[in-house]
């Protein structure tokens, strides 16, 4: 190939300078992608810390040096956190984790029978346990008969604090002081149309739903309140919950297992066998001995 001296020469500088870019890269190494996604949880986790504070957690805990700078330059910045400094405050899961020992929540869902009668349920769930303290079923909710499930649920020797139910017309203000006044509860009202508020309750209602009334068509009042006693007790007693890490109600948050190599047998001297729950929707598995 005939070219002339500038064309070559021209090649040449390019050449020269893709290499020189290339080989003088700015900046240091990037960290490992495991201790950028660290730090990005760090920083989301704990809303109050700053780079300095995740800098020396990483360092004193985890054995990570880094400095601030380079904890800065992985931090994961929101659009209205430019230029400003964090606050200290912390989010409502954070809140309702550290209140969950104090605080119950109610709710009422609606069910329709086989002859298209609405009848109401109501439950009470303790937050810290995940137990539901109170389920029952009626055709004419009214305040007197919302007082006395609760009640009925509170134990007298450990009430709760506080108190978390929307603002259907049925906890009028009037039950809300025999609250207040006869077992010292503080009730906390949620805003209008944020079921959020009362996350808790209402993913048990719609567990209710999937696990049970999605499956059975119940036909009266009383068949009704037996197949939900009979759900509740498997709900407190038999259903591992996975936000207890997994564990039972009733149990703690961690049952204790009898076999710790997972994956293999105890033996012949037992085997597992399988309790029915609501004719055979759900089951229960545990080990049992066989005689000999």
């Amino acid at each position: 190939m005939i070219v002339k001296p500038e064309t070559l020469m021209g090649w040449h500088r390019k050449g020269f300078r893709l290499f020189w870019h290339w080989k003088s890269r700015p900046g240091r190494p990037a960290l490992p992608q495991e201790i950028r996604e660290l730090i990005v949880r760090m920083a989301r986790e704990n809303p109050t810390w700053g780079q300095l504070r995740v800098a020396a957690e990483l360092s004193l805990k985890l054995g990570i040096l880094l400095s601030p700078r380079t904890v800065r330059k992985y931090w994961p910045w929101e659009p209205e956190d430019r230029g400003r400094r964090r606050v200290s405050s912390q989010r409502w899961a954070t809140f309702v984790r550290n209140h969950a020992l104090a605080i119950v929540a109610s709710d009422f869902m609606v069910v329709v029978t086989a002859r298209f009668q609405l009848l109401y349920v109501f439950v009470i769930l303790d937050l810290g346990s995940r137990r539901i303290l109170q389920c029952n079923t009626t055709a004419h909710p009214t305040a007197e008969w919302t007082l006395q499930q609760f009640r009925e649920a509170l134990p007298s020797d450990n009430v709760p604090r506080f108190l978390i139910h929307d603002r259907d017309a049925i906890f009028s203000p009037e039950l809300d002081q025999e609250l207040v006044r006869g077992f010292g509860l503080r009730v906390l009202r949620t805003p209008p149309q944020s079921p959020k508020a009362n996350a808790f309750c209402e993913r048990l209602v719609g567990t209710i739903r999937r696990e049970c009334l999605d499956f059975v068509i119940p036909l009266n009042e009383k068949h009704l309140r037996r197949m939900l006693r009979e759900w509740v007790g498997h709900y407190n007693s038999g259903r591992p919950h996975s936000s207890l890490g997994p564990g039972i109600p009733d149990q703690g948050r961690r049952p204790t297992l009898r076999s710790r190599a997972p994956g293999h047998l105890r033996g012949k001297a037992s085997r597992v066998v399988a309790r029915p729950v609501l004719g055979g929707l759900h089951h229960e598995y545990a080990w049992e001995s066989v005689a000999a």
